[in-house]
């Protein structure tokens, strides 16, 4: 019987240390590499080669390209008529990038039903410095009460990566899901990345490619792969957005 090898990286070895996806073999299941280290060279590499870290504390760093993946394109986000009537009488209002530690936190949090996390502490560094580097972004949602939801992940060339949501309130996660997919389709992003299925983001209208035709879909979008700034600077109605009303019309 054969026993799976999987792909071992030293913490000095360099960012593209990283096998090809395509040389992964169907029973590991996604599971690309392991070892290495979080700095933002390595994860920005892995980001744009369709390669991403998850892993549990006492865990060493896995790194993961399903197959296929899950994603989702910006226009084609499917908001229920009754999803989209609880939006116009919200009072949720929307920010970007204020609260990225905040967010973070609240995905790493524990769930009723769901204790522990894959977000560690050394996760949470790491992105957190993508973000002080201009490259992780959080979405967040807000209410009288405060921060209720949000979600956070990494923007690069036309692509968003998705990492994790959190929500406080009936369909804050959803709210911040639409107002980013807004953001990217009035932007020309390609893709939603989500990852691996789900059944809260595939009611959303998320759908499942390849993983070779998401890798060639990579290949344009992160290319040239410069951060993505155009994000509104003012607190944005929920209800505005709802209506259809223009993003940056709203500045």
């Amino acid at each position: 019987m054969n026993t799976l090898q999987v792909k071992s990286i030293r913490s000095d070895d360099p960012p593209e240390a990283f096998p090809d996806i395509e040389s992964v073999p169907a029973e590991a299941d996604g599971l690309v590499a392991a070892g290495g280290d979080l700095s933002s060279r390595r994860l920005l590499y892995a980001y744009r080669h369709g390669i991403f870290p998850w892993y549990e504390e006492g865990q060493p760093i896995l790194w993961w390209s399903p197959d296929p993946r899950c994603i989702l394109y910006p226009e084609a986000m499917h908001v229920s008529k009754t999803t989209r009537r609880a939006f116009q009488n919200s009072e949720f209002r929307i920010r970007f990038n204020s609260a990225f530690s905040e967010v973070i936190a609240g995905c790493a949090a524990d769930r009723p039903g769901d204790p522990g996390t894959w977000i560690t502490a050394e996760m949470v560094m790491a992105y957190e410095r993508l973000h002080e580097e201009g490259w992780a972004h959080s979405i967040e949602v807000w209410t009288s009460e405060g921060l209720v939801g949000g979600l956070y992940g990494l923007a690069i060339g036309s692509m968003f990566f998705g990492e994790s949501m959190f929500s406080r309130q009936t369909n804050a996660s959803k709210a911040a899901l639409f107002a980013l997919c807004r953001v990217l389709h009035e932007n020309d992003f390609v893709l939603f990345d989500c990852q691996v299925e789900s059944p809260h983001v595939m009611t959303q209208g998320a759908t499942l490619i390849p993983r070779q035709r998401f890798a060639d879909l990579l290949k344009v979008a992160c290319s040239p792969g410069a951060p993505f700034t155009k994000w509104p600077e003012e607190p944005l109605n929920i209800s505005d957005l709802a209506s259809g009303k223009p993003v940056y019309a709203l500045q």
